[in-house]
């Protein structure tokens, strides 16, 4: 399957999809299967679909919340940053890491 065919599919999965989450999309599904050509199975594609769709809205959830946090956080002086605050911005860049290796296809560590 060449990345055209993993494009149409998706736009028969969800018609109406903008050019650019099509392409999210591809890259997101030829990550997650080892062999592009075994989403030519229905069950495979399915299976890949359910699991990157649950993996992206995961992190775009993470990524909303982690973005209102720092936009508190930008609103004070940072000579006066708590503890907690620190921390909260070194889960920002966790947050920012899992998404990047969403993209880049790289297994996400569990912690």
């Amino acid at each position: 399957m060449n990345c055209q065919q993993l494009a149409a599919r998706i736009e028969t999965m969800q018609p109406g999809v903008i050019p650019r989450d099509v392409a999210r999309l591809c890259l997101l599904l030829s990550n997650y299967a080892e062999d592009v050509n075994r989403l030519d199975d229905d069950a495979t594609f399915n299976e890949a679909w359910q699991h990157v769709g649950l993996r992206l809205q995961a992190a775009t959830d993470q990524h909303a919340a982690m973005t209102e946090e720092l936009e508190l956080l930008a609103s004070g002086s940072p000579h006066s940053y708590s503890a907690e605050q620190t921390w909260v911005l070194i889960r920002a860049i966790k947050v920012q890491s899992q998404v990047l290796g969403l993209y880049l296809g790289q297994p996400q560590p569990d912690y």
